[in-house]
């Protein structure tokens, strides 16, 4: 679970139980393959794809994507998670995101 203080707009996001909140997640090597990293919370869809981008030329990550969720972050329910872009070698299966 990841959470933000990102002040929001309101006019722009819509009512707070829709909050769309783009993220990038870095994938490292683990003793059963690939694991998920720590999803980091961005301002926008594409500092996001650029922040996962970066992550998937950090020494030790396999590669990172680029999603977004919409959802409400004071109560933690989201939506599935909406693939925005992926970098380097990530799981085919995504659905966890």
């Amino acid at each position: 679970m990841w959470t933000s203080n990102r002040p929001r707009d309101r006019r722009a996001h819509g009512p707070p139980d829709h909050d769309e909140r783009p993220a990038a997640l870095p994938f490292v090597f683990s003793d059963d393959g690939v694991a998920a990293g720590e999803a980091t919370e961005c301002v926008s869809a594409n500092a996001a794809v650029m922040r996962a981008e970066a992550l998937s030329r950090k020494p030790g990550n396999t590669g990172a994507v680029a999603f977004s969720r919409t959802g409400d972050p004071s109560s933690g329910d989201f939506g599935d998670a909406k693939l925005i872009r992926k970098f380097g070698d990530v799981p085919d299966n995504l659905s966890a995101l």
